[in-house]
């Protein structure tokens, strides 16, 4: 156990996390340079496709210093805001964490955030400097920065570039020198942590677990402590770039097991692993409940496919923990799903990953947050959809999710991004200056402001220099309405919208329009409004498609046009009174581009 090291990699998204990991694996001959390439641990089309890490990967690697070999548990990390679950998961599974900055764009939110996150968990943190072979590299002023958030001293800032491979033999030392060995009696009742899973077709669920205490070998009869059920161990082994059979593992020991598990809700990611003939006495800790912060229904497109919707949503559940859901109805819709979800990138991927890894359509909704809607009569509901908004008669008053968000930004910026956070009804509560041109901001806004587009438009009024971090502080009462789109005179519950009432007038008129160009036009007019409650506060009409029915007509009288025009006329009023209204795909999405 004294030659084991668990460590995770902790940074913000794009200070080269996965590079970094890649040159690890060729410094410990894990991979032979014919298998490596970029991007390694980065094992989705999607992760390479945006050159972000969604899952964290694991994988294990031989390292000889002093004569010892040592075994090197690696787990890569996200550095998105959006995948901040999958970290702490890491973390709770590891004694020591990389903490990667960029030496060009210096120390960011989630920078901040992660190291915050290692810290409560007590691990052995080691600060590494990548991309110092960059020509703008601030190397010294980064190790200043470091050396007052940390409370390090400079000799124990690494320096290394991940891209030529500099530093990395230095790296591997101070993972061995400086990382605790694993503590654990191999002797006493096992207790493993599950930190993730994934589904497979042939043998089921697999599991990834961390054994604290105590010994696991094939064919041992083992128990979920939070679901009490058993299992044998058909297989066993450690994480190399492909899975590696063993016959024991023990305590300190990252592996897998496959146990023949095809119901993927017997599965807890962060739940205890122990034997069944002689269990822990104590469940692991594992780390922080998930918290969605955005919620939106998912829909098969074709109503058949409401049970392979469900399928699926299991097994990407099973390996994506965040995603939390519920069945729903929608009477626009059928039948489908209430997703909850980390953030608006996390809901985009996981969209993608049902298109992509399991061929499943599905139309998304329109995003919200939740609410505490509190009764005339004392009453209070939590309101995830719209459709779920009690009568406005019925309401004393809506409280809305509070955020803090940290902004680590270039001093230039410091004026947009005020305009942009107060436009999004932000206070600002403190701002502080890091270095003479680096200023953190600290607002307190509105949970719903964010999760669209504001990442995005922050991104532009910055130029790209701004990180966001956010977490969640509380609920607080606010002025909210529900904005209510008719098609044809019928709601769409599944366009509906809970906005702040100083904006519900401008984003009614412009959802509008924006659904006046994207609704494809029928044969009878379609009138589209906007309203709350029973006012109408805006309106647009779709044309109707119009047959020249006197076509067939070579003279004659006026008034066998006039005939047949009127007859046309009754049909259409009739058609608009019956027919239904095609909403395509991209209208669901209308109310996140809206200029407001």
């Amino acid at each position: 156990m004294k030659k084991i090291r668990n460590f995770c990699i902790i940074a913000h998204i794009d200070h080269g996390k996965s590079t970094l990991a890649d040159r690890l694996l060729e410094a410990t001959s894990t991979i032979s340079a014919k298998d490596m390439r970029a991007q390694l641990l980065d094992d989705m089309d999607l992760e390479r496709e945006r050159g972000i890490t969604i899952k964290s990967h694991a994988i294990q690697m031989h390292y000889t210093y002093q004569a010892n070999t040592y075994v090197l548990n690696l787990i890569d990390t996200p550095g998105h805001v959006d995948f901040s679950y999958e970290v702490s998961r890491a973390i709770a599974a590891c004694e020591g964490a990389l903490l990667i900055v960029d030496a060009s764009q210096g120390i960011e939110a989630q920078t901040i955030a992660n190291l915050y996150l290692a810290m409560e968990h007590n691990l052995t943190i080691i600060p590494v400097l990548n991309k110092i072979d960059l020509a703008h590299a601030r190397a010294e002023e980064l190790s200043d920065e470091l050396v007052d958030l940390i409370g390090c001293e400079r000799e124990e800032i690494l320096q290394v570039s991940a891209k030529e491979g500099t530093g990395i033999a230095e790296l591997l030392q101070a993972i061995i020198t400086r990382i605790p060995h694993p503590e654990g009696d191999p002797s006493l009742p096992l207790k493993a942590m599950i930190f993730d899973a994934v589904y497979n077709p042939f043998t089921g669920v697999n599991i990834y677990f961390r054994i604290f205490e105590g010994t696991l070998t094939q064919r041992d009869a083992i128990r979920f402590l939070q679901t009490e059920k058993n299992y044998r161990v058909e297989e066993l082994g450690i994480l190399k770039l492909k899975p590696q059979p063993k016959e024991r593992l023990s305590a300190g020991d990252v592996g897998y097991l496959v146990g023949h598990i095809k119901n993927t809700d017997e599965v807890k990611i962060g739940s205890t692993l122990t034997h069944v003939a002689t269990p822990c006495q104590k469940a692991v800790a594992g780390f922080a409940e998930v918290k969605p912060m955005l919620f939106a229904g998912i829909y098969p497109i074709s109503s058949a496919d409401y049970e392979l919707l469900r399928t699926t949503l299991q097994k990407l559940q099973l390996n994506d923990a965040a995603l939390i859901w519920e069945p729903e109805t929608s009477v626009a819709l059928g039948y489908g799903f209430r997703c909850g979800f980390l953030g608006f990138l996390h809901m985009e991927i996981i969209q993608e990953r049902l298109a992509r890894e399991f061929q499943v359509q599905v139309i998304t909704t329109v995003p919200s947050v939740q609410f505490k809607v509190t009764l005339k009569n004392g009453d209070m509901q939590t309101i995830q959809a719209p459709a779920d908004m009690p009568t406005a008669d019925r309401i004393a008053h809506i409280e809305e999710p509070i955020v803090r968000v940290q902004i680590i930004t270039k001093a230039d910026f410091i004026g947009p991004i005020i305009a942009l956070c107060i436009n999004k009804r932000g206070m600002i509560e403190n701002q502080s200056y890091l270095t003479p041109q680096r200023v953190e901001l600290i607002f307190k806004m509105p949970l719903a402001e964010i999760v669209f587009d504001f990442f995005d438009k922050l991104k532009s009024v910055s130029k790209g220099y701004a990180s966001l971090d956010y977490s969640i502080t509380g609920f607080e009462q606010s002025s909210l309405v529900k904005l209510d789109i008719l098609l044809n005179g019928q709601k769409v519950d599944a366009l509906s919208a809970i906005v702040h009432r100083s904006k519900a007038y401008h984003l009614g008129k412009n959802l509008c329009q924006k659904l006046k160009e994207i609704l494809p036009r029928h044969l009878f007019e379609v009138p589209i409004q906007a309203s709350i409650g029973h006012k109408v506060i805006a309106r647009e009409t779709v044309k109707q498609l119009r047959k020249d029915v006197t076509a067939k007509l070579y003279g004659g009288d006026i008034t066998r046009k006039k005939k047949l025009r009127e007859k046309q006329k009754k049909g259409k009023k009739r058609m608009g009174q019956i027919g239904s209204v095609q909403v395509p795909q991209e209208a669901f999405f209308a109310i996140l581009k809206v200029n407001e």
